[in-house]
């Protein structure tokens, strides 16, 4: 039931990709099928004219409109020397007139194994956003490298196929800073504000996350206060500090919304996720949670301790484990 939930498509038909190096994969496939064919037919069409810079410079910028989304076109010798102006929309640009590209990475390993690749994103030089460059390369009639037209596309002006990566939802442990790694047995939990009143807090927390519309909270019980995130704002957080924290009024402020019926947590797990997050809090003097966030939507638990380590973890299996899973130090 849970993967149906998370699979499930809201208007038009979107793939979900299990981990992010699929769904990168796809998008490069994607955009391989799409700019393959015509960095093929501009190669042909520069057979012939090759070894005459203008030649080809006048055909690129002829073909340059059939190019979809390309910023700029180029043209390389077989040593990987560019030999003409970068070709633009705006018209021809001499800058890169002369530049030795043969240790670009678009083409490392291109010669022998394919004529057609399409780099790794990368941060451009000078105007310092995401780039893609489609190398393909250009062969006389006996099929003999005569070198090599690249394609120059901005990240922000690709089309995005219907890929929807979502985050593994697998238990992840990320090692904090090693500084507070390294003097972990010289610190002590300090009693804060909000561990004096979680009679009060929890159940707060647990309201607004059940009956107020919010879908992702965080508690950080060293600090004292609370960010969260509401259905109908969810493109900013609200800040509780721990005079609101204590104030069972503020609930007042949110309008009351129907529990989720996509949430992948059960409602009723809701109250028992938050009273772990205090069990953990008090369950040693040394290591203890600083920080814990539970968001309905998708299930998962951010726990955050005092060697700065955090745990991301799905619900129930963090209700599974239970306080012995930690207490025994597998934690």
């Amino acid at each position: 039931m849970q993967g149906n939930r998370r699979g499930r498509p809201t208007g038009a038909a979107i793939i979900v990709e299990k981990t992010l190096k699929e769904a990168t994969q796809r998008q490069r496939e994607e955009l391989t099928s799409l700019l393959g064919p015509a960095m093929r037919s501009l190669a042909d069409g520069c057979r012939g004219i090759f070894h005459d810079r203008h030649a080809v410079e006048a055909l690129l910028a002829a073909e340059l409109a059939n190019i979809h989304y390309c910023k700029h076109l180029f043209a390389l010798d077989a040593s990987g020397h560019q030999f003409v102006d970068n070709i633009t929309r705006e018209g021809p640009d001499p800058a890169h007139l002369g530049r030795n590209r043969s240790q670009r990475p678009y083409l490392q390993g291109l010669v022998g194994s394919t004529d057609f690749k399409l780099s790794e994103a990368y941060i451009s030089r000078n105007r310092k956003r995401p780039m893609l460059t489609a190398v393909q390369v250009v062969r006389d009639a006996s099929g003999q490298p005569l070198g090599f037209l690249g394609a120059d596309y901005d990240l922000r002006e690709l089309p995005a196929t219907e890929v929807l990566y979502r985050e593994d939802q697998a238990w992840r442990q990320v090692k904090g800073d090693p500084a507070i790694r390294g003097g972990l047995f010289a610190q002590r939990r300090v009693q804060s504000l909000v561990d004096d009143h979680l009679d009060i807090v929890l159940p707060l927390m647990a309201e607004l996350l059940t009956e107020r519309g919010v879908f992702h909270g965080k508690l950080h019980f060293s600090s004292n206060r609370a960010t969260i995130w509401l259905i109908d704002d969810p493109m900013n957080y609200r800040l509780l500090d721990g005079a609101d924290l204590l104030d069972p009024d503020i609930c007042l402020a949110y309008r009351p919304r129907a529990y989720l019926d996509t949430a992948s947590v059960p409602r009723a797990s809701v109250p028992k996720v938050l009273d772990m997050f205090g069990a953990l809090r008090f369950a040693d003097e040394t290591i203890y949670l600083r920080s814990g966030s539970l968001n309905i939507s998708n299930g998962l638990v951010s726990l955050n301790f005092s060697c700065d380590g955090t745990h991301y973890v799905r619900y129930d299996e963090l209700l599974e484990k239970g306080m012995d899973f930690w207490l025994g130090g597998a934690g």
